[in-house]
């Protein structure tokens, strides 16, 4: 997708996340930090895409930008052909909750509510309604046993699972998740990694921050960032 005005080669068929352009600063005092310098990229329909770089390359920032949980300096996203970026908050929150699936480091669960609560909320904010999509879900990722436990009584694997399930209740065109296998053993990351497929072959997309190499094989394409800039990918 393009600015108005502009045109934009598409390498990707069909995209349903494109960025193009992407500038992100950050002012402490006098210092300027530019997390994001110029990023351009896409994911395909059905394609797998991992992000790989250093600390401090802008991964996170650019994870932020991609599900409109921050905005870009300068720059747009697009999800589905429709603009995410330079739009009010409501607009942006009925767009994430309808195409993205969002699995963060931290902060995927609601503590007052059970994991099956939880799930329930993420399906009537995307206005779905499946009544037999919650315990599947949570079969899916290997935790219905525990889906009216509260987050704090959840180990950090089942917590990682529980936000797995949260993200993928509503079968979002797009599934973005940062550092996914970064709290579970060996067994659960297999697991995400059955799941991260299972999601392409149901149609979906993913886009997957990580320094698994695990995962960064079994990705169709690999990204690599380098203090803020695409260099590869």
């Amino acid at each position: 997708m393009a600015k108005d005005g502009e045109e934009f080669s598409v390498a990707v068929a069909r995209p349903v996340l494109e960025a193009h352009e992407l500038y992100r600063f950050y002012h402490i005092g006098d210092d300027e930090t530019q997390a994001l310098r110029g990023v351009t990229m896409q994911v395909g329909a059905g394609e797998i895409v991992a992000v790989v770089g250093p600390s401090g390359s802008g991964k996170s920032t650019l994870i932020a930008c991609l599900a409109g949980l921050d905005e870009p300096d300068g720059g747009f996203v697009y999800v589905n052909g429709e603009r995410l970026s330079r739009r009010d908050e409501k607009t942006r929150s009925s767009i994430r909750a309808q195409s993205i699936g969002i699995l963060l480091q931290a902060g995927n669960l609601f503590d007052h509510l059970t994991v099956e609560q939880n799930v329930k909320l993420k399906m009537r904010l995307a206005n779905k309604s499946e009544p037999r999509r919650v315990g599947e879900v949570l079969e899916m990722v290997g935790i219905a046993a525990r889906g009216r436990a509260y987050p704090t009584q959840l180990s950090g694997g089942e917590a990682s699972r529980a936000g797995f399930a949260v993200a993928l209740a509503p079968r979002p065109p797009i599934l973005i998740a940062d550092e996914p296998t970064g709290e579970v053993d060996a067994e659960t990351e297999q697991r995400i990694l059955a799941l991260f497929e299972d999601h392409r072959q149901s149609g979906g997309s993913v886009l997957i921050v990580t320094h698994s190499e695990a995962i960064a094989s079994r990705a169709d394409r690999v990204i690599r960032l380098d203090d803020g800039k695409v260099v590869s990918g």
